[in-house]
């Protein structure tokens, strides 16, 4: 496991390299120039010179790209041409905040789907597997976004159980910071909730067809305990992975649902500095949403062999 745990953030130091040069590329060709954007269209030719030497701009692409990159290495992102504060002090104020929506709709998704997968596999062909089915293809082509305006119209607007969005931190409220908190993260967890629902499903009709399962019947177990003792426990390994997937495609989604519910988390940010051509804030965001990718699916891999002690990750094995 050591070995495997060596191996596998060596490898991440290497996509995270990789991420860094497209990073770069990618918001170094957008259209525009930078000091134009800062100074407005009234800007003389001067002024915007100055400023470019200002901000290093005038320099060769990659001594732009060596910089960003010992910064990065110290901890310094860079400062943000849209709010003029470090890079990482901004994102690091707004992580939290997407990490808690992005974590509660994991959870109510696992909490919804697991359940609900076992249930479908067990009554195979029957209503309850037919309705579980039907839900997960709603689930599944409804966007993100779409399920965040379906809960707004239902629970704010017709019910007025829930305030339609905002933030407010549990420091200062803890009951308006979870009522804020439940409406996208409802959201979210339903979107999320199918995609982890049918592959539970498919993994337990995979296992429950196995010859062990049949021999635990016969010896006459219980249902509750062949499923849930032997069934469920063989057929986690792939739902891991996608709850994995799942968790970083929330914390991706977190960018067009913040908007909708207006909670300033990263994806708002990631929104503005879009918008106002923050280079560096853009890179930041970039980098952030990259490494929270690679950690989600490192932790997927580490949970592999506590569910199933036969996986080990030895390399002589």
């Amino acid at each position: 496991m050591y070995n495997y745990v060596l191996r596998r953030v060596g490898f991440m130091a290497v996509t995270l390299f990789l991420v860094t040069l497209i990073a770069f590329a990618v918001t170094n060709i957008l259209p525009g120039d930078v000091a134009l954007v800062i100074l407005g269209p009234n800007a003389t030719e001067e002024s915007i010179a100055t400023l470019q030497a200002q901000l290093g701009l005038n320099r060769p692409l990659y001594i732009q790209y060596l910089d960003w990159v010992f910064g990065l290495l110290r901890g310094d992102m860079g400062e943000s041409l849209r709010f003029s504060e470090p890079v990482a002090a901004l994102i690091a104020e707004r992580l939290p905040r997407s990490l808690l929506l992005a974590v509660t709709a994991t959870l109510i998704a696992v909490a919804l789907s697991i359940p609900l997968g076992v249930y479908a596999a067990i009554n195979q062909n029957e209503a309850p597997d037919v309705t579980a089915s039907m839900f997960a293809f709603i689930g599944i082509s409804m966007p993100i976004f779409l399920w965040g305006l379906v809960f707004i119209l239902v629970f704010a607007v017709w019910f007025n159980i829930f305030p339609t969005g905002g933030y407010t931190s549990p420091t200062e409220n803890l009951v308006a910071s979870l009522r804020q908190l439940v409406l996208p993260a409802s959201a979210m967890g339903f979107a999320l909730t199918a995609y982890i629902m049918r592959m539970t499903r498919s993994s337990m009709l995979e296992v429950l067809s196995a010859e062990y399962i049949k021999l635990a019947r016969a010896k006459g177990m219980s249902q509750r305990v062949v499923v849930l003792r032997h069934a469920l426990k063989n057929a986690v390994i792939p739902v891991i992975t996608v709850i994995a997937f799942q968790f970083s495609y929330a914390f991706g989604g977190v960018v067009v649902l913040e908007e909708v519910f207006f909670w300033p988390g990263i994806g708002r940010l990631t929104l503005t500095a879009i918008q106002s051509r923050d280079i560096p804030l853009i890179q930041g965001c970039i980098i952030v949403v990259a490494l929270i990718y690679m950690i989600s699916n490192f932790a997927a891999d580490l949970l592999y062999a506590y569910f199933d002690p036969r996986i080990r990750y030895g390399g002589d094995e």
